[in-house]
């Protein structure tokens, strides 16, 4: 499920425009926030994660955990912020970022 530099680039371009779906706080990966993810993920494909924790290695470990838990890919992660995506297995040309975002760029 790799995903190649051509299409990490045109998804960095799509999610620059996005604002966050889900903000984990300090208490890290719970059981709603990876049934959200999961949620969000299938719905919209490519997606902005807020990580409200304090110091950079707690946010690498968090996004570690994403990644196990929900087996998505990281497209970029600069600051508090993360871009994520996982293919959906029917995309939604009307939820889908990918989908929507396809033909403007």
């Amino acid at each position: 499920m790799s995903i190649n530099q051509q299409q990490k680039k045109h998804f960095q371009a799509i999610g620059h425009h996005l604002k966050p779906i889900v903000i984990i706080a300090k208490n890290g990966l719970s059981e709603g926030v990876i049934s959200e993810l999961e949620r969000a993920l299938n719905d919209h494909e490519l997606i902005k994660v807020k990580l409200a924790v304090a110091t950079p290695e707690d946010r690498k470990q968090l996004i570690d955990e994403i990644i196990q838990a929900v087996a998505c890919e990281i497209v970029q992660n600069v600051g508090k912020t993360a871009l994520i995506y996982k293919k959906a297995a029917k995309p939604n040309r009307k939820l889908s970022n990918i989908l929507r975002y396809q033909d403007t760029l």
